[in-house]
């Protein structure tokens, strides 16, 4: 088969043994390293983006994707506003909400939370839960019934179950012949969820919205109105756009803004976590050089025979950049592909060795993902680190290809 003189050569050079063993010992470190750099990126690059959704999924149940409320208090018109939101392309459901800080107390137990009137036919469309309920569910949830679901922490905390009563303590307060006291209500625990983060499972607990606006006296009104977008990314734009729309006597807010330093601190961790481990890649490409000057050196003869039989510069330069092309070309596409079978199989790896050396190599209760590795392997991600790794293989050929190019031919053979 007809082959190119410079891709025939390199490909011999390639496959051939140096005289000096340890040539081809740091050409198989090179490949390794590329190999073993690209594979650890994809895996913990994948682990990270699964926290990262689990954690996005968890806020999700809780926190809607946009969240329109007046500047001033409270909607008073809301269905209104509402049909309009519905109306729009990007929204696929809504829900209204009254939401104040109260006091729970129960067993001698106080704790501050916050509390959300809810309607709960409507509250599934915006938020998630409904899917987290360890005991009863929202449609326990009657108007006038006075009923409240807790967070499971929330519930541990007051010392309650589903049946037992618990004392709703308001920032309101009314008149009394024993002077000013706060208003106050009894509620049944009727649900208790689990969202697995302490901030919602401590210090939250919901209520039915007609309750909830005899209790805060709101009347009519609401304190906002929830959205969900068919893509939760086009939050920040919609957000925009809305605002703009409904001008300075309303504030949208979006999931991104409500968290963002949260979602910051992660995102910033992965940017430092790529290139920490990218160093490793680097470390490989400075063995790759190393080591193809030292084929150079090796194959200065061989290099004066080609010139002398009419070999160009260009032509000699290209057989040595074949060789660091193939170690970077199998090692980025070898690393790639056990990196994304490693990532797909991490959870399952990790629950191996951990029964095999009865180990637990990192305790499930300092995370809140439902599983200890969650992964979910972003191929963008997979194909841009096997792409920078091939590159920098590329350029770490152009300085010793560059030397076997310069060789002098009767330099060479003088000593031959």
């Amino acid at each position: 088969m007809f082959k190119p003189l410079e891709l025939f050569v390199g490909l011999r050079y390639t496959r051939s043994k140096h005289k000096n063993n340890f040539i081809s010992f740091i050409s198989l470190a090179s490949m390794l390293g590329i190999l073993f750099g690209v594979l650890v990126l994809i895996t913990v690059l994948s682990v990270m983006n699964g926290f990262e959704k689990e954690l996005r999924d968890r806020i999700l149940s809780m926190v809607s994707h946009v969240t329109i409320s007046e500047t001033n208090g409270l909607l008073s018109d809301w269905r209104k506003q509402q049909q309009e939101l519905v109306d729009m392309p990007e929204v696929i459901g809504s829900a209204p909400f009254i939401r104040n800080q109260v006091m729970l107390s129960a067993n001698g137990e106080l704790r501050g939370v916050l509390l959300e009137g809810i309607l709960p036919k409507e509250q599934p469309k915006v938020g998630g839960v409904h899917n987290r309920m360890l005991e009863g569910s929202f449609d326990d949830l009657q108007p006038r019934g006075y009923g409240i679901a807790l967070g499971v922490e929330l519930a541990q905390q007051l010392g309650v179950f589903p049946g037992d009563k618990v004392t709703v303590v308001t920032p309101r307060f009314r008149v009394t012949p024993a002077g000013m006291i706060p208003r106050s209500k009894r509620f049944t625990v009727v649900a208790v969820y689990k969202i697995n983060m302490a901030e919602y499972d401590s210090a939250t607990a919901f209520i039915h919205m007609q309750d909830a606006s005899k209790l805060f006296s709101t009347k009519e009104n609401v304190t906002g109105i929830r959205l969900k977008l068919t893509d939760l990314f086009d939050a920040p734009s919609v957000s925009k756009e809305l605002s703009e729309k409904l001008g300075d006597e309303f504030t949208v807010t979006d999931w991104g803004q409500e968290n963002k330093s949260l979602f910051q601190v992660q995102k910033t961790e992965k940017v430092v976590m790529f290139f920490i481990l990218f160093l490793i890649v680097l470390v490989a490409v400075f063995n790759l050089v190393s080591s193809l000057v030292m084929v150079v050196n090796d194959k200065q003869a061989d290099i004066a025979i080609l010139r002398t039989q009419g070999m160009s510069a260009k032509q000699v330069k290209r057989i040595f950049m074949v060789q660091g092309i193939i170690i970077g070309l199998f090692g980025a596409i070898l690393g790639a592909i056990l990196g994304v079978l490693l990532a797909l199989n991490i959870g399952t790896i990790v629950e191996w060795i951990e029964t095999l050396f009865n180990i637990e190599l990192l305790p499930q209760d300092l995370f809140y993902a439902s599983s200890k590795f969650p992964s979910v392997v972003d191929f963008k991600q997979v194909i841009g680190i096997s792409i920078a790794s091939f590159v920098l293989a590329i350029l770490a050929t152009l300085y010793p290809a560059s030397r076997a190019a310069k060789v002098q031919p009767a330099e060479s053979l003088r000593y031959e």
